[in-house]
């Protein structure tokens, strides 16, 4: 069986550290010669041209019969389930009725309009709280009964 290679022929190699610059610049005005073009000038450019493809209603269900079972099963609570829910509808770019591909920009736009609101919940505002205040996850997910749980269903 053949080593696996590290380096392909036209692959560079700068043996001196003093020309580690040079060749490197070297090495992007020949890319530039041979006709290269960056996909996005900025980052806000290559963001909008990254595609996502959300999966909308065929996620999404399944998300929801996963959140309602780990509530029903006591691994969750029903604050927990709230927000999972909230991050399934974020996960899937709404209820769509077939998957597409989006824009990654609009993405994120939509997902903040979704997920702002959660932060001005009084349970969430009070688990931040508590968790800045004394360094732990809240009591109700520190409870043996919790971890009893999670670790059963994880073994």
């Amino acid at each position: 069986m053949p080593r696996p290679r590290v380096l392909r022929r036209e692959d560079g190699v700068s043996m001196n550290r003093d020309r580690l610059v040079a060749d490197a610049k070297e090495a992007a005005l020949a890319l530039v010669r041979g006709g290269y073009k960056p996909l996005a000038a900025t980052w806000q450019e290559g963001a909008q041209a990254t595609q996502i493809k959300v999966l909308g209603e065929q996620f999404l269900a399944g998300a929801k019969l996963a959140i309602h079972m780990m509530l029903r099963g006591g691994y969750a609570s029903e604050y927990d389930a709230h927000v999972g829910r909230k991050l399934a509808n974020i996960l899937a770019g709404g209820a769509l009725t077939s998957p597409h591909w989006s824009a990654s920009n609009t993405f994120s736009i939509s997902n903040a309009k979704l997920s702002s609101p959660s932060a001005g919940e009084k349970k969430t505002q009070e688990r931040i709280a508590h968790t800045l205040k004394t360094g732990q996850a809240s009591a109700e997910l520190a409870s043996p009964a919790f971890t009893d749980r999670i670790e059963t269903y994880l073994l």
